[in-house]
């Protein structure tokens, strides 16, 4: 009895986070566990049900498939029903699957595919004599979400088929962001101030999920198609016949694809699939094992969630092993030093890593990581490196442990530690690695947005004298930017002209722009709202700006000390001088607006910036705060939207999608 009580509680526990890791994966595409940790928590609540029949139940996601589609599209009912695959990590477990699938079909050949695991977003497409009808995402398997406009973006996908097509042709594949493009979405966004996507899957998913296809077009996106749904007019026996058909109707598919006709030729495939698939356009994370025939696949059928002909073998995350030879610190704009290891240059899933960041000094200490050691460099995600552990077995007694420094490797001022935080930083405002950081934040397009002065060239401006702070941006002329190398007549006219039209941006990008700790777009544009000019900002007492929203004591102290800094003030005196003057954004409220005393927070990827929709309810009479709480109206949630929309549930805060708020817009 205590047994199959515990059991019963684990079931409904594992039920519980398995519901939760389904809705972050497949509705907000933003995972907080590996593929490896899900599919543990996975394969253990299908053990427990096995075990204990009695506490099976349909509801169980062990019985059903995908996360439940979005409200703001349209939805479409798969003609035939998008079902997931088994996987295992293990070639034993392969070889199991094989020796099954010969058990239930003996005395036959039995040829498989192997194909690679294209690691993206599942779309089902279905053309109409040949042409493109619509497009949907798996869904919870039987429906998903029209995006058809969306899909219609990427260029690979074609809106009619080639040749003469069948009356129907439903496809299925994986949309991906390419990798090269994905570092490029990222490096942007970084630039922008928003946050980076934590792998090309997220990023693909993010992009499909957008109401604006003119934003997704934007979006390196590609399409791999691997199978059939719904046909009509099409004479198929074997899948792998339905690759020369790909070929032929225009549609792309894998590169590579093997067969097999036992065991050991499908361990081969994989094994070799593994060498050669970090040279591909997208993301992989596996092989996909399907049976060949399509009569075999019948007399095989299906689980309620899996077909029994298919498998998917995932590739455990690539580890290497190389030298720390070295460890440098990174100063950043606020004067934070962040230790950056310096490896024996090292291959890591088809890319040569040869830095690897190290966070901090609590996560230096808690590794244990000293230079001379041997050390565990994984690419997570198959795209940003990171050092995962240290052999410590390998040690020969002349590794060295690293102490942070006391003083600032760039400029030589002393850095201090504040005991509420892990940062340690350079005091000096005038350092030069805090001065060209300051200079890309100003320019960044969050803030200032001046197109053109990007990192190589604030480095030249740094470095030559011409720039010491921002208010030298204003003093540049053609015959300064002539003397920089790679900088042509164009490409200067542009930049002057992008400095001058930044002198008018609104208030809240200045104050933004300007750095101060602690305040974000959020508190720029609260504190423009409020002051409606930057001398009044500068003279507020510690007490005023804590009266304000999204302040508080440690911003509003923040702010003060900055305004309060001699240094600063004089900043502020150069950059009038030399004619920045802010453009004022009154406060326009309609007394029957229903934005009136309304406290909104925005969070995930909506159809437009987040800056534009802030104004659009600031200037209805509403606020815009950072953060939740009991005293917030609305959560505005776009996609990828995280821990903000929890706590909205959590509050009782009512969460409004896109459509709902652009219908309160026309209001």
């Amino acid at each position: 009895m205590a047994e199959n009580n515990d059991a019963h509680a684990r079931i409904k526990t594992l039920r519980r986070e398995i519901e939760e890791h389904n809705r972050r994966y497949y509705e907000e595409t933003a995972p907080t566990i590996s593929d490896r940790e899900y599919d543990k928590l996975y394969q253990e609540l299908v053990d427990l049900e096995q075990k204990f029949p009695q506490f099976a139940t349909e509801e169980s996601p062990t019985r059903r498939v995908g996360g439940k589609p979005l409200k703001q599209f349209g939805q479409i009912t798969h003609r035939v029903p998008m079902l997931s695959l088994d996987n295992t990590y293990s070639e034993e477990e392969l070889r199991e699957f094989y020796a099954r699938i010969k058990r239930l079909l003996p005395n036959r050949e039995i040829p498989v595919v192997i194909e690679p695991k294209v690691d993206g977003v599942a779309v089902s497409l279905l053309y109409e004599n040949g042409t493109l009808r619509y497009a949907a995402t798996r869904g919870d398997g039987s429906t998903g979400d029209d995006i058809t406009q969306n899909v219609l973006t990427i260029r690979s996908v074609p809106r009619r088929l080639k040749g003469k097509a069948p009356a129907v042709f439903e496809v299925r594949g994986e949309i991906f962001m390419e990798k090269r493009g994905f570092e490029k979405l990222n490096a942007d966004r970084t630039e922008q101030g928003l946050p980076r996507f934590a792998n090309p899957r997220n990023a693909a998913a993010g992009s499909l999920k957008q109401l604006d296809p003119s934003i997704v077009a934007t979006r390196p996106l590609g399409i791999v198609f691997y199978g059939t749904g719904a046909h009509e007019g099409l004479a198929l026996d074997k899948h792998s016949e339905f690759f020369p058909l790909l070929e032929k109707f225009g549609l792309p598919h894998s590169e590579r694809w093997w067969t097999a006709t036992s065991a050991d030729e499908i361990t081969g495939a994989i094994h070799e699939l593994d060498k050669v698939r970090h040279g591909f356009l997208y993301q992989t994370d596996g092989a996909v094992v399907k049976v060949d025939s399509f009569a075999q696949r019948q007399r095989l059928g299906f689980t309620s969630k899996s077909p029994r002909w298919a498998i998917a073998f995932k590739y455990e995350a690539e580890r290497v092993e190389t030298k720390l030879r070295d460890i440098l610190i990174q100063v950043g704009r606020t004067g934070v030093l962040t230790p950056v290891a310096v490896l024996d240059p090292v291959l890591v899933s088809g890319s040569t890593v040869g830095r690897a960041t190290l966070h901090n000094e609590e996560e230096l200490a808690r590794k244990d990581i000293r230079i001379g050691d041997s050390v565990i460099i994984e690419k997570a995600g198959e795209v940003i490196p990171a050092v995962i552990g240290v052999r410590t077995d390998l040690r020969t007694g002349g590794e060295k442990k690293f102490p942070m420094p006391t003083k600032c490797p760039e400029c030589g001022s002393k850095v201090i530690k504040d005991p509420a935080q892990v940062a340690v930083r350079c005091v000096n405002a005038q350092c030069p690695a805090q001065v060209r950081r300051r200079i890309e934040h100003f320019a960044s397009r969050g803030a200032m947005d001046i197109e053109g002065l990007g990192e190589v060239m604030v480095g030249q401006l740094v470095a030559t004298g011409a720039v010491r702070d921002v208010s030298d941006i204003y003093q540049l002329d053609a015959a300064k930017l002539s003397q920089l190398e790679r900088t042509g007549e164009k490409s200067i006219g542009n930049l002057l002209e992008a400095i001058e039209r930044s002198k008018t941006r609104p208030l809240w990008r200045l104050i933004f722009a300007l750095g101060i700790l602690h305040v974000g777009e959020t508190s720029s544009r609260g504190l423009a709202n409020h002051f409606q000019s930057l001398r009044g900002l500068m003279d507020a007492t510690p007490e005023e700006l804590q009266r304000i929203p999204d302040v508080g004591e440690v911003v509003g102290t923040s702010i003060h000390q900055f305004f309060h800094e001699p240094h600063n003030r004089e900043l502020i005196a150069r950059l009038e001088k030399a004619g920045v003057r802010p453009k004022i954004e009154p406060r326009i409220i309609a007394s029957d607006s229903p934005f009136t005393e309304t406290t909104w927070v925005i969070t995930g990827t909506l159809s437009q910036p987040r800056d534009e929709i802030a104004e659009m309810i600031t200037s209805r009479g509403g606020k815009v705060s950072g953060s939740v709480s009991k005293k917030t109206t609305y959560v505005l949630a776009g996609e990828e939207a995280g821990s903000k929309l929890e706590k909205a549930n959590q509050f009782g805060v009512k969460v409004v999608g896109e459509k709902e708020f652009r219908r309160m817009i026309e209001k």
